[in-house]
Parts: structure tokens; C-alpha cells; sequence
């Protein structure tokens, strides 16, 4: 098999023109620049949502709601992207910049499990268990639900395209 019929991991990249080894995405500066930028503004949008949402009875509701959004977001993000066709050029830098760097420091599983661990630490143990697992089992949902409606959309699109076309 030649190296042409290979396949390409998408956080690979080559120079084939410069004969240079393949090079992870993950170790490329300005790759690693978009996930800081991104993931900065994510986390700042997160705190403030925070800040302005009160704690009901040790669980941090905003929280819960942020990872939901997130995850829905994601589930759109991916699904357009994936859509659009490789992960190359400007869809990469978005699902770098917006996908892993602004949703990633916008969710926050790490609160989750501090919540959780709170309402252990207080005995609250049916109250920790239902908070984790239907916090985990909305975020998938979500973004089965994101998927889903980007996808609606695309079709959506697809469809009045064709129409255009042939009327």
C-alpha cells in the first residue's frame, strides 16, 4: 500500500512539498493559540453566568444549565462542520477556536464533580447521584439534540438549494 492510500488522521499534517514528517495539530503554536484565545473568552462567559446565578441548596443551577447549552452547542458545531467536509483550513480553526476552545472553557464538568462532591461531603448522597447522572444524561442528550437539528437545517437547506436549481 502507498503512502497515498494511507489514511490521513485530521490532526495530522503534512508539507509533503517540503518532504517534512507529519506534525500533530496539538503541538503547533498557533493551533495551540486558538484553543487559549477560545477557551478564554469560553471561561469568562461561563464565570459571569455564574456570578449572576444564585446556589439553590449547594448545586450551582447556572452550572448545569451551561453544560447543557454547551453540549447542545457542540452537537451543532460538530455535526455543521462534519457536514461541510474535511477537517481542514477554516473548519479546523473553528472547531479549534469555538468547538475546543470556547465551549470547552464554557462547559465545565469540573464544577459538576465539585458539586457533587459538596453534596456528598453534607450527605447528601440521592441528591449527588441524581445531580451527577442526570447532568451527564441531559448534556448527551442535548447533544444528540444538537446533532439532530443541524442536520434538520442542513436538509433544510439542501432541499430549498434544489429547488432553487430547478425552478
Amino acid at each position: 500500500m502507498s503512502d497515498d492510500q494511507l489514511p490521513v488522521d485530521s490532526d495530522i499534517e503534512t508539507d509533503q512539498a517540503r518532504g517534512a514528517a507529519p506534525r500533530p495539530v496539538h503541538i503547533r503554536p498557533a493551533y495551540l493559540a486558538l484553543v487559549a484565545v477560545g477557551g478564554t473568552v469560553g471561561t469568562a462567559i461561563r464565570e459571569l453566568l455564574a456570578l449572576g446565578a444564585p446556589q439553590i441548596d449547594d448545586i450551582t443551577v447556572a452550572i448545569i444549565a451551561i453544560n447543557i447549552v454547551g453540549a447542545l452547542a457542540l452537537g451543532v458545531l460538530l455535526e455543521t462542520l462534519v457536514s461541510a467536509g474535511p477537517d481542514h483550513g477554516r473548519r479546523r480553526i473553528v472547531r479549534l477556536l469555538v468547538g475546543t476552545g470556547v465551549l470547552g472553557g464554557f462547559t465545565t464538568y469540573s464544577t459538576l464533580a465539585t458539586d457533587t462532591g459538596i453534596l456528598l461531603a453534607h450527605g447528601r448522597t440521592s441528591a449527588a447521584i441524581v445531580y451527577a447522572v442526570m447532568t451527564v444524561l441531559l448534556g448527551a442528550a442535548a447533544t444528540f439534540c444538537g446533532i439532530a437539528l443541524a442536520t434538520a437545517v442542513r436538509r433544510r437547506r439542501d432541499r430549498t438549494s434544489a429547488l432553487e436549481v430547478a425552478g
